[in-house]
């Protein structure tokens, strides 16, 4: 018997009202301060694009691997790429605000900063806006026709779709590690037009695919808190809070290397993206996001029994998506606004995108029975159990 995921009027309304929180606090941020208000627009976009990309790139690993473990819960990531052409035409509406983030769209420093002036034949405005289009045109493209796969696996079976999905996911794979790379360098890297970072990219598409790991996990566990994935086990916790244990691992590599070679380098050109993040009150951004996206996850996955508690992978899953949020507030904002806010505009914009974000995963998740019973791994992920 197929189990389709019910909305309730009262979840919908909740994300209506979240919506209509957040647009009237754009609205009024346009009228007040309208260099952070495009800036809160980006970066809340980016955050819940990045949580998409992670789970997009979950979604694709599971099938490359051939991973049995998680095929009951196939629709999560699905649903999540939903937000993909949301996302895009939010990075396109950006272009009304593009002189309040980006220094090299203003036409006077091209002229006279011989390094903006550098960037110029590729960072400017037309090609700017070309890359988001052909990059979401792919990302919607391909997300699009691995729903349509997976739909047709679950009312066909057998090996035909799974073999068609496990190739589109490894083309799929391919064209992020590309063009995700070439949107943290516009979108993020950009805003700071005078520093670079090598290994900016790979930091960004990992945190990607350690938090929307945890996005998925914390779905999962609020599905099956309402009843939904019954055969959900401490196998399966085991399994989602080892990815988490594991890339914590990673992000901590990865952000300390940056960290450290530029300190020990102590070149001006480098170190500059930390002077302005260890002055005018960004310090505290700087230690909370190492504790919250590697002490405390590292300290407390890392005992087996924990790993079980759906009680402890839920709340640190939530921990870590609060953790994201706040790696890019300081990745964002230290180069726009200068000093820290706090206010309205803030705790609008991310309430009516968390409103946006609630309404797309939901509607995604009740178009399609929840549990992929033809799955050819189905009857492993039923009866999971590791240890």
């Amino acid at each position: 018997m197929d189990i389709n995921v019910t909305i309730s009027k009262k979840y919908n309304y909740a994300a209506y009202g979240l919506i209509a929180i957040g647009l009237l606090s754009l609205a009024y941020g346009l009228f007040t301060d309208s260099s952070r208000t495009w800036a809160n627009i980006l970066l809340n976009n980016y955050f819940f694009l990045s949580l998409t990309i992670g789970a997009t790139f979950f979604f694709c690993l599971q099938y490359i691997t051939q991973s049995g473990w998680s095929a009951m819960f196939r629709r999560v990531p699905e649903a999540i790429m939903g937000y993909l052409p949301v996302a895009g035409v939010i990075m396109l509406l950006l272009f009304f605000g593009v002189q309040y983030i980006y220094q090299w769209s203003h036409a006077d420093l091209v002229l006279s900063d011989k390094l903006i002036a550098h960037k110029a034949p590729y960072l400017n405005v037309p090609f700017f806006f070309t890359r988001i289009l052909v990059i979401f045109v792919a990302w919607v493209v391909l997300s699009r026709y691995l729903r349509k796969l997976s739909l047709e696996e679950d009312k066909i079976g057998g090996n035909e779709y799974l073999d068609k999905i496990e190739f589109w996911s490894k083309v799929f794979i391919f064209v992020l590690a590309v063009t995700y790379s070439i949107g943290a360098f516009d979108w993020v890297m950009s805003i700071d037009v005078h520093w670079f970072s090598t290994i900016f990219a790979f930091k960004a598409f990992a945190s990607a695919f350690y938090h929307g790991t945890a996005l998925v996990a914390l779905i999962v566990i609020l599905l099956h808190e309402r009843g939904y994935f019954k055969d959900l086990n401490e196998s399966h916790l085991l399994d989602f809070s080892r990815y988490m244990f594991g890339l914590s691992i990673i992000w901590g590599y990865l952000y300390f290397a940056q960290f450290m070679l530029i300190w020990f380098s102590n070149l001006p050109e480098e170190t500059i993206y930390y002077v302005k993040r260890w002055n005018n009150g960004w310090l505290i951004f700087f230690i909370v996001n190492f504790a919250i996206n590697w002490f405390i996850p590292f300290i407390v996955l890392l005992p087996q029994k924990l790993d079980k508690n759906i009680k402890v992978v839920k709340y640190m899953a939530i921990l870590l998506l609060a953790g994201m949020w706040i790696e890019q507030y300081e990745l964002v904002m230290p180069g726009i606004t200068k000093t820290p806010h706090f206010g309205v505009i803030e705790i609008g914009s991310i309430i009516g995108f968390a409103g946006l974000f609630m309404f797309i995963v939901g509607r995604t998740l009740s178009k399609a029975p929840l549990i992929p019973r033809n799955h050819p791994y189905f009857e492993e992920s039923l009866y999971h159990h590791v240890h």
